[in-house]
């Protein structure tokens, strides 16, 4: 039995779980709907259902160990760099020959990256153009429901990637699946340097723990190979550069990068703008202009560039808004929209879908207006540009059409670097180990993953709030400490 009292325990006990999501994934993960190699194809329901339960037992043994190495690193356990290196290795390793884990979105990238290669408009038609016999044939038959017919949402960037990967792999799936899981763990590596770069030193264990080892983002980008852990890798990159070192040309640079993976990472520019305008110099109107002109200029012509070096076209711009299309149960403002569209339908017989988006509409302009709220904040020194960013980002999550549980992840590497063991931090804590179980082994999300959601979250909340240990010995965050509390000023 492994001993929860130790790092080596905690990494020993968390390979044994992701181990385990790993070989329940063999059996009930995220299958193509057609593998020449014969190793990853649909398990009958007597396989997949063992499978299921596998990868959950996995994942709560995850959850634990990286809950208690939380309480290690919080109680004041020296922890190395090299050490937190080794551990994420561990848990990341089980992961890396494992079938797509938690979503098929990975078709989708294997398949946008065939029809570029082969010349199709990514931003006018969905992967169902393709040849069933000829490259991206196997992974358009494997992408889910709607999304066949629907333009990609991603930058000309990640689909530029995405036809080098096609290229190289000649759209064979299982090949085409790995390469790309490199990528993620590329970015994987890219956080954490970025983490170690952004973090103050005394708070460098704890934020890589809560930022980078996290099982949330372990499951979506290494398992689920989502590519918002390339634009997060970038985006902290980029903002690394800006305002760690004070270079805001090659850290807006490295931000549009991020923004030509995924669109939300642009935001990033507005808080750079913010520290390049107060640290300019000179009368008022030449700061701001040198704030919103500057980091925008850079971004605009990296974004006009790669675009053209993509050969993709200008498309995605119009493409940004496809995913706010679907209806996802983790989104707020989606669901009391619905909820009253619904009433007014039974009240009156008014359509309910103009009520939706007026309340989604409603969300997105609350979001804006507490962005502004946190940029102005940053503006006058009163919050640290990372932490607002982060806040920024989580905002926007929290008030988005579509809210997916590895969105949160958005935000959680900032706000990890900059308050990782302060309220927010500890929101995130108790909101990853709750997010890990919405949805399925195969893709879905079923009605008991968010009931185990809501529970972990409940587990963790009193765990908070009783301030002790129970019987496993988990993490429970120490007293707070003066150096603990979150920064008030840059």
């Amino acid at each position: 039995m492994w001993s929860l009292r130790s790092v080596a325990g905690c990494r020993h006990l968390g390979a044994a779980g992701s181990l385990a999501v790993a070989l329940g994934g063999w059996a009930a993960g995220t299958m193509p709907a057609r593998d020449p190699f014969g190793l990853w194809f649909p398990r009958a329901a007597d396989t997949a259902r063992p499978g299921v339960l596998l990868a959950l037992a996995g994942l709560t043994l995850l959850v634990v160990a990286w809950w208690r190495y939380g309480r290690l690193v919080a109680d004041g356990v020296h922890v190395r760099v090299r050490s937190t290196a080794v551990t994420l290795v561990w848990w990341t390793a089980p992961l890396l020959l494992a079938p797509p884990l938690y979503s098929a979105d990975v078709y989708s990238y294997v398949a946008q990256g065939a029809m570029v290669l082969e010349g199709h408009d990514v931003y006018r038609h969905g992967p169902s153009v393709l040849d069933p016999g000829g490259i991206g044939g196997a992974a358009a038959a494997s992408v889910g429901g709607h999304w066949t017919e629907t333009p990609a949402p991603y930058g000309p960037v990640f689909l530029l990637l995405a036809k080098a990967v096609a290229a190289a792999t000649a759209g064979h799936l299982l090949p085409a699946v790995l390469a790309l899981r490199l990528l993620s763990v590329a970015a994987l590596a890219l956080l954490f340097w970025a983490v170690l770069r952004l973090a103050p030193r005394a708070s460098t264990a704890g934020a890589l723990w809560l930022g980078v080892l996290n099982p949330l983002l372990l499951l979506h980008v290494v398992g689920g190979l989502h590519n918002d852990g390339l634009m997060v890798g970038l985006l902290l990159a980029g903002t690394a550069l800006a305002v760690r070192r004070g270079r805001w040309v090659a850290g807006s640079a490295l931000v549009a990068l991020a923004m030509l993976v995924k669109s939300p990472a642009a935001l990033a520019l507005l808080f750079i703008g913010v520290v390049v305008g107060r640290e300019t110099t000179g009368p008022l109107i030449r700061r701001v202009a040198k704030g919103v002109a500057g980091p925008g200029a850079v971004a605009a012509a990296v974004a006009v560039g790669a675009t053209l070096c993509a050969g993709t076209g200008f498309g995605w711009l119009r493409t940004q808004s496809v995913a706010g299309t679907i209806h996802t149960a983790l989104s707020l403002t989606s669901d009391v929209g619905v909820a009253l569209g619904e009433t007014m339908y039974f009240l009156s017989g008014a359509d309910p879908d103009p009520v939706k988006r007026a309340v989604q509409a409603m969300g997105l302009t609350l979001a804006l207006a507490l962005i502004a709220y946190l940029a102005s904040c940053t503006a006058r020194r009163l919050l640290d540009p990372l932490h607002a960013l982060g806040l920024a980002l989580l905002a926007l999550v929290a008030l988005s059409p579509m809210v997916q549980p590895w969105y949160v992840l958005w935000a959680v590497p900032l706000l990890a670097a900059t308050a990782w063991n302060g309220r927010t931090g500890r929101a995130l804590t108790i909101l990853s180990a709750g997010l890990v179980y919405v949805t399925a082994p195969d893709g879905r999300t079923p009605a008991y993953g968010f009931a185990l959601a809501v529970v972990a979250c409940a587990i963790g909340a009193q765990l908070l709030l009783r301030r002790s240990d129970f019987a496993a010995g988990v993490w429970l965050p120490s007293p707070r400490r003066p150096e603990d509390r979150e920064p008030s000023r840059a």
